[in-house]
This record gives structure tokens, C-alpha cells and sequence, in this order.
């Protein structure tokens, strides 16, 4: 049970990233927001190669000014599909194509065991990536859900999708490993496209941020830059993307969450790796006539607050000192 003490002591987090742009927004935050305590950060293929996102995560960390924060590789591929990178979305290198130098342990798996068992308050993880990583900690050490508070996963759509017509790319990429983790046995909340696409920083604000001396904000406004433009292609501003499932942990409050079942489609076919979230207010002729199947219920984003998390971003990522 969380008391009120609780409350008062910064949220342990682990993030589950294929660092990417928004990936990095999402690690800035987690590190310069004083509500978190970024206790890891585990690497997979996604966006980019898992070398890439290794070296990416590594850069952004100490751009952030948090260089000691553990960081390990995970998995090349996913369960069964072959990989298949977004970099017509991130670029080459995951990050834009910035030229950004990297600077220079235990697999993923094992991180995550570590810092999660030895946490003394339960962990919250924040994948922001396809969810191999999540998938084979679960099914190699369950005993872990023990001291998991909750899950939070950038993944998944109500309504339109992105790698398909209806999947968003985080499932699609590893549907499986997506189906695995709904089925945990911890509190899990879904931030979809449906909230996802919806949360743009100004572009008065991202060109404060870029003219910044200080090199973690000066690295927020270039990579929110590279994400727009946004609606008003008159002053383009740039998505926060994953940085809302982190704003999420912070702050649940800007959230309209509703309580629904969701499953993976696992089918070869079109609708792969689609989230299907089940809205109906009651059931349905197939229960009828077939029996009701078990599914894992899920708190699915349907709303956000965007000038709410727009404001909590930049709050905690601006720094004016050189």
C-alpha cells in the first residue's frame, strides 16, 4: 500500500528504450524530473540496430548530465519476426542524423532482474520500445512482478495505427512479446498513438530550447526540431512522442484512462500486432453464442491534457545555466 511518505519520495523507474528521438526526449525527462528516480535504462532493437541504440542512450545520458545511470543491451530481433528498423523515421543512426558522438556489463534481462528485485519501493517500468526485452524478463524471472508498482507502455492504438493501418509499430514490431506483457499480473497502462501523436511543444518553445547553452536542453529543442512540423506548419513545433508515457508516471492526473480488455492479434494477416480494445458497454453475439474468453483488462489512454504535459516537460527539462 503507498502512504503518504511514499508519495513524498521520488517514483523508482526503469526505461525499456530503442533510442530514437522520442526515446530521447523521454530519457531527458526521466533524468531531470526531481518526482523520478532513473534506476536503469535497458536497450533493444527498434528504431535502430541494438548497437545504435546502445550508443544513443549512452550519448543522451551524458548530454543529461547523468553518465552513471547502469545502461544495457538487449535483444537484436525480436521473439519471431525479423527486425525491422523505423529509420526512414529517426534516420540512420536513431537520432536524426545529429552526428552526435558516443561515449563509451550485464545484458538487459539481468539489469532489469537486479534493479528491480533490489529496489527498496516497487518499480515502475517505462517501455518505450517493442517489448522483447519486458517479454523475456517476464518469462525467465516472474518473480519480479512482485515488486513491479506498474507498467506503463508507449505502445498500442484504439483507433488508427502507424506500421499498418491499424498496429502501432512498438507491437508490430514484437506482437508477442507485446501479448506476454499483458498478461504480467501488475497494473498496466496503454499510452497509444490515440494520446501519443496529440502532445506538441510549440515551436516558440523549441527554438528557446535549441538557442539554449546548456547541452541537455540545447539536445531537447534539436530532437523535438527533427519531430515536426507539427499542425501549424506556420510555426512547426515538435511531438514529445514517448516523453508522455514518462509525463504519465509523473503526473497520471493529465491521463482519461478507462479500464477496458485488450489483446494482441497474433494472426498472419493485416490486422498483426493490432491492439484490440474491447469498448462495447456490453457483450457482444460472439460471447453469446461462443462463451466469453478471458482478457487482460488495461488502463487505455483515451485523453491527455496537452498543454498539462507540455508544460511538466518543459518545466524539468529548460536549464538557463551554462
Amino acid at each position: 500500500m503507498t502512504t503518504a511518505s511514499d508519495q513524498q519520495q521520488p517514483i523508482p523507474v526503469i526505461i525499456d528504450c530503442d533510442t530514437g528521438i522520442d526515446d530521447a526526449l523521454a530519457l531527458l525527462l526521466a533524468v531531470r524530473h526531481p518526482r523520478l528516480d532513473l534506476r536503469a535504462v535497458t536497450c533493444v532493437a527498434g528504431n535502430t540496430d541494438v548497437a545504435g541504440v546502445v550508443r544513443n542512450t549512452l550519448t543522451v545520458l551524458e548530454r543529461a548530465g547523468a553518465p552513471d545511470v547502469p545502461v544495457a543491451r538487449g535483444a537484436e530481433r525480436p521473439l519471431i519476426e525479423g527486425v525491422r528498423t523505423a529509420r526512414h523515421v529517426h534516420g540512420d543512426d536513431g537520432m536524426g542524423d545529429l552526428g552526435l558522438p558516443a561515449p563509451a556489463g550485464v545484458d538487459a534481462v539481468t539489469l532489469l532482474r537486479r534493479e528491480i528485485l533490489a529496489s527498496p519501493r516497487p518499480v515502475t517500468l517505462i517501455p518505450t520500445a517493442p517489448l522483447t526485452n519486458i517479454a523475456l524478463l517476464l518469462r525467465t524471472h516472474p518473480e519480479v512482478t512482485g515488486n513491479i508498482e506498474r507498467i506503463v507502455f508507449m505502445g498500442g492504438a484504439v483507433a488508427t495505427g502507424n506500421a499498418t493501418p491499424v498496429a502501432e509499430f512498438n507491437v508490430w514490431h514484437d506482437p508477442e512479446a507485446a501479448a506476454i506483457l499483458l498478461t504480467a499480473g501488475v497494473p498496466i497502462t496503454m499510452y497509444g498513438l490515440d494520446v501519443f501523436e496529440r502532445v506538441i511543444v510549440p515551436g516558440a518553445d523549441v527554438r528557446r530550447l535549441r538557442a539554449s547553452a546548456e547541452p541537455g536542453t540545447r539536445l531537447a529543442g534539436d530532437l523535438l526540431a527533427h519531430r515536426g512540423p507539427a499542425t501549424d506548419v506556420t510555426d512547426p513545433g515538435g511531438g514529445l512522442g514517448d516523453a508522455g508515457a514518462v509525463c504519465a508516471v509523473i503526473d497520471p492526473g493529465g491521463l482519461t484512462t478507462r479500464r477496458l480488455p485488450v489483446e494482441v492479434s497474433l494472426a498472419p494477416g493485416p490486422a498483426r500486432g493490432q491492439t484490440l480494445v474491447d469498448r462495447r458497454l456490453r457483450v457482444g453475439e460472439s460471447e453469446l453464442h461462443d462463451g466469453t474468453r478471458e482478457q487482460p483488462l488495461v488502463d487505455v489512454a483515451l485523453d491527455v491534457d496537452v498543454a498539462r504535459y507540455v508544460a511538466l516537460y518543459l518545466g524539468a527539462v529548460e536549464r538557463t545555466e551554462a
